[in-house]
């Protein structure tokens, strides 16, 4: 080859790569460009799916319903737990809830959006919808927890109105209980306690909500997982979420919703995630036969999964207008 033919080959080479890498660079800044609008447009118009710990049929059915019509996550999750919080024949959530040593209902709850806002309260008496109150401290307040008596009081200043928590049946079974005390957690099968649901709404957006009564006849200003951000309840919207039931102070122990998520960030499924969650708890509590703990878990594409210690544990799952009460699989298999 002569070398003018080879140094004008060379240049068209050149001006080849020039015009082929601008090409892809804004290929690549295309796709970097709207990367973020893919992704919403991936996540419109996904089927709605509301979970939530054990049997509380007619507490999902409500969440589904109002996801199904259009509602928010969050709001739907609300509208879902207030089923049970106003169930007084629930002695673990809300009105007619478990007193504690000394005969008072106190009650927790926490909820966290998509944005990764949240609220809750703690140790509160005398107001039923709790999970909504959470929601008041995240949305009206530059907090993100009060508790007992400013928590109440800040509910009156909301709208909320005083209301007896301490129901016959439960004064009842608490007076029956100071008989013969003894300081000693259930495995709850059908005693259930905490319910938390997590919500997938149209826009694929995910919420949760988790509210109890707290430990049937615990010390007085005893607080569990249920309240705490992270423990009881977490999620990020990127990702999924989750939420705990069962013996608090050992979900404390190991964040365990939390845990969850961010099992699920590394790439488990939320039920391998759930199984991992309750691994780190058994492998460092050889006491586990004692107490049970339960997680329930939702990610991003919409997959469930759940994980419980001891046989016994449901939840209910909607979808496509069916709610469905699930068996979780479970750990102590002996």
């Amino acid at each position: 080859m002569k070398r003018r033919d080879f140094i004008k080959n060379a240049s068209l080479t050149g001006v080849g790569l020039t015009v082929g890498g601008s090409i892809l660079n804004c290929a690549e800044n295309l796709s970097e460009k709207t990367k973020n609008e893919t992704t919403m447009a991936l996540n419109k118009n996904k089927t709605p799916i509301a979970i939530c710990t054990w049997g509380f049929v007619a507490a999902n059915a409500k969440a589904g319903e109002q996801l199904f019509k259009g509602s928010k996550a969050l709001d739907s999750a609300i509208a879902g737990v207030a089923i049970e919080e106003e169930n007084i024949k629930n002695t673990t959530v809300g009105k007619g809830g478990a007193p504690d040593r000394e005969g008072n209902v106190t009650l927790d709850a926490c909820v966290m959006d998509s944005n990764g806002d949240c609220g809750s309260v703690l140790c509160v008496e005398n107001i039923t919808n709790v999970a909504e109150l959470a929601k008041r401290v995240m949305t009206e307040t530059p907090h993100v927890i009060l508790a007992g008596l400013g928590a109440e009081e800040f509910a009156y200043r909301q709208g909320f109105e005083k209301d007896n928590l301490l129901t016959e049946d439960s004064k009842k079974a608490w007076e029956d209980w100071l008989k013969s005390p003894e300081y000693k957690p259930l495995i709850n099968i059908e005693n259930h306690d905490t319910i938390g649901m997590l919500c997938l709404d149209k826009d694929g957006d995910i919420a949760g909500a988790c509210t109890t009564s707290g430990l049937s006849y615990k010390m007085k200003g005893r607080v569990g997982d249920s309240p705490i951000i992270g423990s009881g309840l977490f999620i990020d919207n990127e990702i999924g979420g989750a939420v705990a039931t069962g013996m608090g102070e050992e979900v404390l122990k190991t964040v365990g919703s939390f845990l969850i998520v961010e099992l699920m960030r590394n790439g488990m499924s939320p039920q391998g995630a759930c199984e991992e969650a309750v691994r780190r708890i058994t492998s460092k509590n050889d006491r586990y036969k004692d107490f049970q703990i339960a997680y329930i878990a939702i990610n991003k594409s919409g997959e469930v999964g759940s994980y419980c210690i001891h046989k016994g544990f449901t939840y209910m799952k909607y979808q496509n207008g069916e709610n469905n009460n699930i068996h979780s699989d479970y750990f102590d298999k002996a």
